[in-house]
């Protein structure tokens, strides 16, 4: 079976627009491997969950009794340190949570120091 002469660059082509079509689309149409589209995903919920529940490690915190002691003890902290004090007390450990969670007791301690 002979195929016409066409066929060849046709097939060159149509490889070929496919791979910039493939380049452009991942450069700069905003395309995304299914892992890259989880990251981001993870990344965003997380945010969201540290801004809805900032205000409630806060709030934790005023109605903790070592509040003052804690208080105290976040103000002489360095920052890298403060965020150990806050998992400690348990501000930052969201209802039926086992650990703390870190993002949130960054914020936290942001939250609580920014008046300090």
């Amino acid at each position: 079976m002979q195929l016409p002469e066409w066929t060849k660059p046709a097939l060159l082509g149509a490889g070929a627009g496919a791979i910039a079509l493939a380049i452009i689309g991942f450069s700069w149409g905003g395309w995304m491997t299914g892992s890259s589209a989880a990251k981001m995903s993870s990344k965003d919920s997380m945010a969201a969950m540290v801004t809805a529940l900032t205000p409630y490690c806060v709030q934790k915190s005023q109605a903790d009794p070592n509040s003052t002691d804690l208080l105290a003890k976040l103000k002489e902290a360095s920052s890298y340190q403060r965020r150990g004090i806050i998992e400690e007390a348990g501000w930052a450990t969201p209802l039926d949570a086992e650990k703390p969670v870190r993002a949130l007791a960054d914020a936290c301690q942001i939250a609580l120091t920014k008046d300090l």
